[in-house]
C-alpha cells in the first residue's frame, strides 16, 4: 500500500546559506532576549552569509511556537523590517510545533516554484525560558473561592489531551513497543554528547554560529530593537549545554515515570536560540553566480497516533523515497531531531537505520530543541555537514506534538 500523507517535489529550490544563534540553556545567559531579536539577529548574518540584499527578498516566513513577549503578534513583520527586507514584502508566521523550521523550507519552496518571489527569508526562532506563566480563564475576573488558573505554558503544552498523555508517555510507549531499553537510550543519549562535544572541538558546530553582542537593530523611520547581554557578558559564541556524558552517570538519573526509560538526561535540552536560511530559485542562483549549500529536493509530512506520537518520521521519510525513488542506502546522512532517546531509536528501529549515518555532529539531547528553531538548525547543519563529507543526499527531520511527522531531502551540489 501506498505511504499516505503530504508530499511535494521541488525542480529548481536552492539553500544557499544559513547561520544560527548558539543554543543556550534555558535560563541561561540570553533568557532575558526577545525570540524577534533572536531573530533578527539570525536573519541579518543570513543574508550576509548568502550575499544576498534584503531587496532581493521576496518573501519572509517565520516560525515561533511560545510567545516570547507581548510583541509576538507582529514578530514576522519586525524580523523581515529590521533584517532589512522591503516594506513591501510581505511576512507570514507557520505553525507545525516541533516540525516548524522543516514547514518553512516547503513553504518557502512551494512559494518559490509558484512564482511568488526568487528568494524567500525563513527564520525559525525560540526563547523556551520566556515561555509564559499564562491564565486563559480570567477574563471575566476572579470568582470568591475559585481556583486561580495560572499555568506554566511549557509544561502545559507538553500534553496533548486528545490522547490524555504527555510527550514523554508517548516515548515511553514507543520504548515498550519497540523493546527499547534503559540502557539503550542512556548509551544513545551518551554517544549524542559526545558527537556533539567532538563537532565543537572541532569547530565544526561555530561555522554556523553568529556569536551574540549587545547591538543596536536600527530602522530608520521607527525605533530600534536590539540585544543588550547582562551583566559583565561581552559575547555568547558557543552552544552551552554539550558536555561529556559518560553512560554510568546518565543511569544514575531517576526515570520521569517510573519504570520507565526517559530522563532528564536522554531527553531534548531546553534552549533558547534562533537560526535563518535564504532560499531560491534556480533562476536567482545563475542571474547572480551563486554556490549554494543544498538543493531543496523534497518535503513530506504524515500524520500518525497522537500517543505514538514519536514515530512520526519513519513514515515521513519513507513517503519522501517512495515518491522520490530513492532508498534509504541513497541517503548518506540523516537529521532527526532527538525528541526523547527512545523515540529517536524507535524511529531507527521501525527504517532499519544504520545509526552511524545519524546526527554524526549530535543531536538534540546534547544540543537542545528550541521548537521552531530546531527544522532550520537541522538542515542547515545538514546541508554543511553533506558537503564537508562529500555525500550526495541527506534527509532532515522530526516527530511532532499531536501525531505528525515532517522530512526533508536535500542534496550536496558539489
Amino acid at each position: 500500500m501506498a505511504q499516505q500523507g503530504f508530499f511535494n517535489a521541488f525542480n529548481d529550490v536552492w539553500l544557499l546559506d544559513g547561520v544560527r544563534t548558539p543554543m543556550v540553556d534555558y535560563c541561561g545567559a540570553i533568557g532575558h532576549v526577545s525570540p524577534t531579536d533572536l531573530g533578527i539577529k539570525a536573519a541579518r548574518e543570513a543574508l550576509a552569509r548568502a550575499g544576498v540584499p534584503g531587496s532581493d527578498i521576496g518573501s519572509v516566513i517565520t516560525g515561533n511556537m511560545a510567545p516570547g513577549d507581548f510583541d509576538q503578534f507582529f514578530l514576522p513583520r519586525h524580523i523581515g523590517l529590521y533584517a532589512g527586507v522591503p516594506q513591501q514584502v510581505p511576512a507570514l508566521m507557520a505553525q507545525r510545533i516541533c516540525g516548524t523550521g522543516f514547514e518553512l523550507f516547503r513553504q518557502a519552496g512551494e512559494q518559490i516554484e509558484a512564482g511568488a518571489c526568487d528568494a524567500a527569508l525563513v527564520v525559525g526562532t525560540e526563547s523556551m525560558t520566556r515561555n509564559p506563566i499564562a491564565a486563559f480563564d480570567h477574563r471575566t475576573g476572579f470568582k470568591l473561592g475559585a481556583p486561580v488558573g495560572f499555568k506554566d505554558y511549557m509544561w502545559e503544552a507538553l500534553k496533548d489531551p486528545a490522547a490524555g498523555i504527555n510527550m514523554i508517555q508517548t516515548a515511553e510507549n514507543l520504548a515498550k513497543q519497540y523493546g527499547i531499553s534503559r540502557e539503550e537510550v542512556d548509551q544513545f543519549a551518551s554517544d549524542s554528547f559526545a558527537k556533539a562535544v567532538a563537532a565543537q572541538e572541532s569547530g565544526f558546530h561555530a561555522g554556523e554560529i553568529v556569536p551574540i553582542v549587545s547591538e543596536k537593530f536600527e530602522l530608520e523611520g521607527y525605533k530600534p530593537r536590539g540585544i543588550k547581554l547582562q551583566g559583565k557578558l561581552t559575547e555568547v559564541s558557543a552552544d552551552t549545554h554539550a558536555r561529556i556524558s559518560p553512560v554510568e552517570v546518565l543511569a544514575k538519573l531517576r526515570p520521569v515515570y517510573e519504570g520507565g526509560v526517559q530522563t532528564g538526561g536522554n531527553s531534548a535540552a531546553l534552549v533558547d536560540a534562533a537560526a535563518a536560511c535564504v532560499v531560491a530559485s534556480g533562476n536567482y542562483v545563475k542571474a547572480n553566480g551563486k554556490k549554494p549549500l543544498a538543493r531543496v529536493v523534497a518535503a513530506a509530512v504524515v500524520g500518525v497516533p497522537p500517543e505514538i506520537m514519536g514515530i512520526g518520521p519513519a513514515p515521513a521519510i519513507r513517503l519522501l523515497l517512495e515518491r522520490t525513488g530513492l532508498t534509504l542506502a541513497d541517503i548518506g546522512r540523516f537529521e532527526i531531531n532527538e525528541a526523547q532517546g527512545a523515540q529517536t531509536l524507535a524511529v531507527g528501529r521501525e527504517l532499519g537505520l544504520d545509526l552511524a549515518r545519524l546526527n554524526v555532529n549530535g543531536g538534540a539531547i546534547a544540543l537542545g530543541h528550541p521548537l521552531a528553531t530546531t527544522g532550520v538548525r537541522l538542515t542547515l547543519t545538514l546541508a554543511r555537514e553533506l558537503q564537508r563529507s562529500g555525500l550526495r543526499y541527506g534527509i532532515s527531520s522530526a516527530c511532532v506534538g499531536g501525531g505528525q511527522g515532517i522530512a526533508l531531502l536535500i542534496e550536496n551540489p558539489q
